[in-house]
């Protein structure tokens, strides 16, 4: 069965070719996502001559990798390609490092893609991201939702769905990667208004793209209700509201025979009741 469509790639596609026409963004969490991505690259020592660029927005992360010794001839693959039908366009084993950021939320076969990532590198390849996790946009999700049941009488979908840690683990290890890693960290923006969040949200080209959006105009009821209801609940004492984005960073090995394996069950030589200083219990006896 096939995976269900979420997006409107012709729709991105023009409004993140329109936003970098405009060039009225200004994106503070690119940079800080692609330095913090090369600094844990920094600390993995293992050379990468071969690596992969995948779909990060511009000015993509080759500033960032070419900074670090170890990594070597970046390609990059733009991110208006990562559409439903994408296909890697890389031969069975011939990169060391994919490294994403900021992209891959916009991918619909996320299983489908992990795996020709992991097909593209070489044994001992590396796979790192970083996504935005399911927290983003929670306060805009919530307060759309309760200011269109009061002033439409239903609910449209207005922010795209965002996978979470767990779900992206697991995806880790169905696409075969070793050693998975994923961790996630919540940032905090801050804005006057929301219309502040508006005007971003369009220079990034990120405003909704769903297919089943309500393609009839924003209500202006509606969006006094919603403006009313964020204010409320989603403010700090200075008036300034916040809008919560969380990075899932993720990492996995392509398996090799010179990465740590785990130990056998039954294999270790020491209990752990004597490591604690305590008494053993068999399974099944009840403590004195």
């Amino acid at each position: 069965m096939s995976a269900p469509e979420l997006f409107d790639y012709d729709l991105i596609r023009a409004r993140q070719n329109r936003a970098r026409l405009d060039g009225q963004s200004d994106d503070v969490l690119l940079p800080r996502v692609s330095e913090e991505m090369a600094e844990r690259l920094a600390g993995v020592l293992r050379d990468f001559d071969n690596a992969l660029d995948l779909g990060t927005p511009e000015p993509g992360l080759s500033g960032p990798l070419s900074a670090l010794p170890r990594v070597n001839n970046i390609r990059r693959a733009d991110r208006d390609l990562l559409n439903r039908d994408y296909v890697l366009p890389f031969a069975e084993g011939s990169l060391d490092l994919v490294a994403s950021a900021l992209a891959l939320h916009w991918v619909e076969d996320l299983p489908g893609l992990l795996l020709q990532i992991r097909r593209a590198l070489k044994p001992d390849g590396l796979f790192t991201a970083a996504v935005p996790g399911g927290d983003t946009l929670i306060e805009l999700r919530e307060a759309f939702s309760e200011a269109e049941a009061d002033t439409a009488g239903g609910v449209s979908p207005r922010v795209i769905p965002f996978a979470g840690v767990r779900d992206l683990g697991s995806l880790l290890q169905r696409a075969g990667f070793a050693l998975p890693v994923v961790d996630s960290e919540k940032i905090t923006v801050r804005y006057g208004d929301i219309f502040g969040l508006f005007r971003d949200l369009r220079a990034l080209g990120a405003t909704n793209p769903l297919l089943a959006r309500s393609k009839t105009p924003l209500r202006r009821e509606t969006l006094a209700r919603l403006a009313e209801i964020y204010q409320e609940r989603f403010s700090d004492p200075d008036g300034r509201l916040r809008v919560t984005v969380e990075i899932v960073w993720m990492s996995g090995w392509v398996p090799h025979e010179s990465q740590q394996k785990p130990l056998r069950p039954g294999s270790a030589r020491h209990r752990l009741a004597d490591a604690l200083g305590t008494v053993e219990i068999p399974s099944g006896v009840k403590p004195s």
